[in-house]
């Protein structure tokens, strides 16, 4: 079996019969893929060689490996100057919309869009639109520096892409699943499952949620789910108590999840109706 140490052999061997001053000095995989760690920024004949050597050692069906690249950053841009009301007709602009204008435009080539497109209007009551954009690019923005400040047409009107800072969206924790802060600024002790809401990582859901458990005493009786199976129960949501996970696009606080405002005002409201359920409590135990 070639181990890890065998394939920087190999991959140092190939780049030296190329006169390549590259050195890997190790590999590792994670989530992500296969990570070659080299002393120096590889030009773009090392990464073929890199690319065709992984192809060769690793892929049984060469076609399912995604070619070797540089680590890539997200950058952050915005189009502006975007009609919120198609000309001529009554389709309001939205993502699909946009994300279809885009890959018409031959600015965008070779862009890589990194998330889905958010279209928000100027102001609740202006008939134009900015659209948030994130794409992949090379740690030195390469791509982002090409396309912004260029300008293009939708239907009569000129829109021009600018820099942006990080997308202002509201962060949901990954930990306790609430809305308003980082997973790394959560307080909560342990983890919640986003499924069922226990007090369990996701991933354990089916061997620690009580739903997956057998239960012969309720009406119908409750059958434990098989190793290896999906949950198939319907969950309610920590934040809005819908019938869906909490990390769904279906609640209605990822729908909001660029509006602080309606955040706040709708914890407010959670709140208040806490309070009054901890104050009934109190006092029909007084009673």
């Amino acid at each position: 079996m070639t181990t890890a140490g065998d394939h920087v052999i190999n991959i140092n061997r190939a780049l030296k019969c190329i006169k390549s001053d590259v050195v890997a000095d190790f590999i590792r995989s994670d989530f992500r893929g296969l990570i070659v760690v080299a002393n120096k920024v590889p030009a773009s004949s090392d990464i073929s060689i890199i690319n065709n050597y992984i192809k060769n050692s690793f892929g049984s069906d060469v076609n399912d490996i995604q070619d070797a690249r540089l680590p890539q950053s997200k950058l952050y841009l915005k189009i502006l100057g975007i009609p919120y009301l198609m000309e001529n007709t009554n389709t309001l602009m939205d993502s699909n919309v946009m994300e279809n204008i885009i890959k018409a435009s031959h600015i965008f080539n070779d862009i890589k869009i990194a998330s889905k497109l958010h279209v928000c209007k100027v102001s609740p009551k202006s008939d134009m639109a900015i659209v948030w954009i994130d794409i992949w690019d090379s740690q030195n923005g390469s791509a982002a520096k090409r396309i912004i400040n260029q300008s293009f047409n939708i239907g009569n009107f000129i829109v021009t892409i600018r820099g942006a800072n990080m997308n202002p969206g509201i962060p949901q924790c990954k930990n306790c699943w609430k809305w308003g802060h980082t997973t790394f600024a959560c307080c909560f002790q342990g983890s919640r499952c986003v499924k069922c809401n226990g007090p369990h990582k996701s991933e354990h859901h089916c061997h620690f949620g009580w739903c997956c458990k057998a239960n012969p005493k309720t009406n119908p009786p409750r059958l434990e789910t098989k190793q290896g199976e999906l949950c198939p129960h319907t969950f309610k949501c920590i934040n809005c108590k819908g019938d869906h996970q909490a990390d769904s696009n279906n609640c209605p606080f990822w729908h909001h999840r660029f509006n602080r405002e309606w955040h706040s005002k709708k914890y407010q409201e959670i709140c208040e109706i806490r309070k009054n359920s901890i104050c009934s409590s109190v006092n029909g135990t007084e009673l």
